[in-house]
């Protein structure tokens, strides 16, 4: 049985305090159980955002359409044999987003997807879903893709291994806020597309409106420059706002992008 709306009405009253039991996964034997329970074989990855990506080729391109990150979503999708999208986005929904759609949902991808309650959201066709996906980048919204256990546990569908996950993900309102005050062994489930490196060019001039948009506290200044850290999720925003055109997000060759698929592909059965 699908859960109950209850269940989810109280999942998004409980959602603003998600910062405050992330940091409970930092007690040693409670985090192990949260990690078992909620995050368990997860593995996510953030596709950066196409138009500000830049991809070093040192070959020949045998494919034409495995040029921008966005291509790795639409690999799965058109590979996929089950498509659905959500009616609304929980995260968005639950914080009363100001500034992104929140009719735009989740696509989940997949057999598993077919247990979802039908009142939250709707079987769709490849080219619905492909047409969905464009929507959320043209919204400004980041691509994260992968298995994760909470959707399945949240919308209690499985098997986990049948369910792939497209969260379409906003700078403000987003679960994985949650990533810097959840243990390291969760938050190294999430991460950057393989390849995926942000630098600062000599034009920054330490505005910080690079900072202001970061959302996993990736970005500081020092001695008047910004600096990346390792917490970086290449997810492309920070480049998209610099007002100097001074950071750069670079996939470091076209490899990275087929790797990418093999990694996700290697996660989830979508057939």
């Amino acid at each position: 049985m699908p859960r109950s709306r209850l269940f989810i009405w109280l999942l998004k009253k409980g959602f603003p305090l998600r910062t405050f039991f992330a940091r409970f996964t930092k007690i040693p034997l409670l985090g192990r159980t949260m990690d078992y329970m909620l995050f368990q074989n997860d593995d996510i990855i953030y596709l950066p955002k196409d138009e500000v990506s830049t991809i070093k080729i040192d070959r020949e391109i045998e494919y034409a359409e495995m040029v921008v990150p966005s291509s790795v979503l639409e690999h799965f999708i058109k590979e996929a044999n089950y498509h659905w999208i959500m009616d609304w986005c929980i995260c968005r929904s639950a914080s009363s987003c100001k500034n992104y759609p929140i009719d735009l949902g989740c696509l989940f991808l997949g057999e598993a997807a077919m247990k979802i309650d039908p009142k939250l959201g709707r079987k769709v066709t490849k080219e619905e879903a492909l047409n969905h996906a464009k929507m959320c980048r043209e919204a400004g919204l980041v691509h994260l893709v992968g298995r994760n256990k909470l959707d399945t546990f949240w919308l209690k569908i499985g098997p986990g291994n049948k369910l792939l996950t497209v969260c379409n993900c906003c700078d403000c309102c987003c679960l994985w806020r949650i990533l810097p005050h959840v243990s390291k062994k969760i938050s190294s489930k999430v991460t950057k597309m393989p390849g995926v490196t942000v630098t600062v060019g000599d034009a920054c001039i330490a505005c910080g409106t690079c900072i202001e948009i970061c959302f996993v506290h990736a970005i500081s200044i020092v001695n008047e420059q910004a600096v990346i850290s390792e917490m970086c999720r290449g997810c492309g925003r920070c480049v998209a706002v610099c007002p100097q055109n001074a950071l750069i997000l670079t996939i470091d060759r076209m490899e990275n992008l087929e790797d990418s698929i093999e990694k996700i592909g290697s996660l989830v059965d979508l057939t």
